[in-house]
């Protein structure tokens, strides 16, 4: 379907994460460590006051953004960025935080912080930090193992490389393997994953999430509670200027295999499923996922939990796709990847 792309503001600093507000207006992370709220009309306005500290460099900022499903009774958004580690070290983490946004929309109010990874590491890579809200109202958090800690990836008693599953309070939410205390720390879902940029509830109502593999290897997945998803044992990638990682293995027993990979490596970030009827009965159920690395937008269509089709859109706009949404209206809204970064609306094009 051929669809036309409608600028809705620019000048945006690396923006990451998109969330949609009743009046029409947008609310947007700017990875340097920037909320803003930008108009439905497109004008920008001022950085929020009080978000907690940001050890903002390399991959790590403020990163995702949602807004609660109960957001027009409790004003509550949830957010995630790089937490800086205690002391003059350079230590950090994914956290996850929620606060109150006020009608007036001037400061975040009732900010705290409801999760920490652990452990904290000295490095400027591969934070994770997609948020999807169950319809429980639990959310999940893609964490990512941090690069030089890929091992940790496959141990429980860590949250490097893996899902987490919270309560709106940072409690562990129902359903988590470990609950007991036994074998792994409580707040997992699931292990063995790389660096997941995208996470979505699907129309099936399971979460859904991709990552960045090694120089191929990018996978699709849908994380069950306790499955261990295999990285770094098993990946269809390869080391950085070549090379088997460990074993070279694709599959083992024991290990998830992904619903979908991409050889080579797409670099993929945001993901939404359309539901809604705005583009025809073709695109409907299809899973969008945005490319950093070859600038487009990829329309997976699905049958029966498996991709049957991916194809490349936009591939003229020349943007880095961070983000992916379908807004309260039906449409497909994008973030562009760059310090003059962009929100877009996807509309069919006219005969």
């Amino acid at each position: 379907m051929p669809v036309t792309v409608e600028h809705i503001t620019e000048g945006l600093s690396n923006p990451w994460g998109l969330a949609f507000l009743p009046d029409g207006s947008f609310l947007i992370t700017e990875r340097p460590g920037r909320l803003r709220i930008v108009s439905g009309d497109g004008r920008l306005g001022p950085p929020l006051p009080g978000l907690p500290k940001i050890d903002a460099g390399g991959q790590g900022g403020l990163l995702d953004v949602i807004t609660d499903a109960q957001f027009e009774r409790n004003r509550r958004i949830f957010f995630c960025f790089s937490e800086p580690g205690e002391g003059r070290g350079s230590n950090n983490g994914t956290a996850l935080a929620s606060a109150v946004l006020p009608a007036a929309g001037k400061a975040l109010e009732s900010v705290r912080v409801i999760f920490h990874q652990q452990p904290k590491v000295a490095s400027r890579l591969h934070f994770g930090c997609r948020i999807a809200q169950a319809a429980d109202g639990s959310l999940f958090l893609t964490l990512g193992e941090r690069f030089e800690r890929k091992d940790d990836a496959q141990k429980t008693d860590n949250h490097l490389g893996k899902v987490v599953h919270v309560q709106p309070d940072g409690s562990p939410g129902p359903g988590n393997p470990f609950t007991d205390a036994k074998g792994g720390l409580p707040e997992i879902w699931s292990w063995g994953h790389r660096n997941g940029q995208g996470a979505a509830i699907g129309p099936d109502g399971r979460l859904w999430m991709h990552e960045h593999g090694p120089q191929g290897g990018d996978e699709l997945n849908i994380p069950q509670a306790g499955r261990n998803y295999g990285w770094p044992v098993v990946t269809f990638g390869e080391n950085y200027g070549g090379g088997k990682i460990g074993e070279g293995l694709t599959q083992k027993s024991g290990m998830e295999p992904p619903v979908h990979y991409w050889v080579p490596s797409i670099a993929p970030s945001g993901m939404a499923f359309l539901t809604s009827d705005r583009y025809g009965a073709a695109w409907k159920g299809s899973l969008f996922v945005g490319s950093l690395k070859f600038a487009r937008l990829h329309r997976l269509e699905l049958k029966d939990g498996r991709v049957v089709r991916d194809e490349y859109l936009l591939a003229d706009l020349g943007q880095r796709i961070r983000d992916v949404r379908q807004g309260p209206d039906g449409w497909l809204y994008l973030l562009t990847d760059s310090p003059q970064g962009q929100l877009l609306r996807l509309r069919p094009a006219s005969p």
